[in-house]
C-alpha cells in the first residue's frame, strides 16, 4: 500500500471526502524522511508544516533544566508536529523529536490554507481532525487529573501496548506522569 493510499484511508475516517477533491488534497503532500534522535521542531521555531506520519515514532516535550517532559508520541497512522504552533503559525514552546528513522508525507502550512480555501470539504475535514485531537488533549488531562499512577499505567498500557516495547521506559515514565523508579515496578508487578 502506497504512503498516500494509507494516509487516504485514514483521512477517509475521519471525513468522508469527494474522491477528486481527496486526491487533489493528497497530491499535495511530498514526502519526507529523518534520521532517529533529529529535533525537527525546537522552542522558538514556528511550525512551516504538518505532517503525516507513514513510519517511525516522535515525541513532543518540555525540558526542565535537562528533564524531559513527554507531551506526546506520535505514530503510524496519525498526525505529527507541534499543532498549536502549526494553526496560529507562532512560536513552538517545545519540542518534537524523532525517536526513530521516520518516513513522513508533508504539506505546507501556506498550501493547506489555500486548499482548505479552495475546497470546502478539505476544511471540514481538517476540522474534524482538529476535534479528534481535542477529544485526545481533554481525555488526556482527565487522566493525568483523576487518576492514580497505576490506572494511568494500565490505561496506556491497553491504548498502546505497541510502544512498551518501542520507546525507553524512560520515556513512557515521563509521559505517565509517574517516577522512573515507580514504573519499574508497575512493569515487573502489573500483567501485560
Amino acid at each position: 500500500m502506497t504512503s498516500a493510499t494509507q494516509m487516504k484511508e485514514f483521512l477517509t475516517k475521519i471525513y468522508s471526502v469527494d474522491d477528486e477533491i481527496l486526491d487533489e488534497y493528497l497530491s499535495h503532500w511530498t514526502p519526507y524522511e529523518l534520521p532517529k534522535k533529529t529535533i525537527m521542531t525546537a522552542p522558538g521555531e514556528t511550525e512551516r508544516f504538518t505532517y503525516y506520519v507513514v513510519e517511525g515514532i516522535q515525541k513532543s516535550y518540555y525540558l526542565n533544566g535537562d528533564k524531559q517532559h513527554i507531551i506526546a508520541f506520535a505514530y503510524s497512522p496519525s498526525f505529527s508536529g507541534i499543532p498549536e504552533s502549526f494553526f496560529t503559525q507562532t512560536p513552538s514552546r517545545y519540542y518534537l523529536e524523532t525517536i526513530t528513522d521516520s518516513k513522513f508525507l508533508r504539506l505546507s502550512y501556506d498550501k493547506h490554507q489555500r486548499l482548505m480555501q479552495d475546497y470546502r470539504e478539505i476544511e471540514t475535514l481538517y476540522r474534524k481532525a482538529v476535534e479528534h485531537f481535542l477529544v485526545g488533549v481533554i481525555e488526556r488531562q482527565h487522566e493525568l487529573l483523576a487518576f492514580d499512577m497505576e490506572t494511568r499505567f494500565k490505561v496506556f498500557v491497553q491504548r498502546s501496548p505497541h510502544l512498551l516495547n518501542m520507546v525507553s521506559q524512560k520515556d513512557i515514565a515521563s509521559y505517565l506522569r509517574i517516577d522512573s523508579t515507580n514504573f519499574s515496578k508497575l512493569m515487573n508487578r502489573i500483567q501485560i
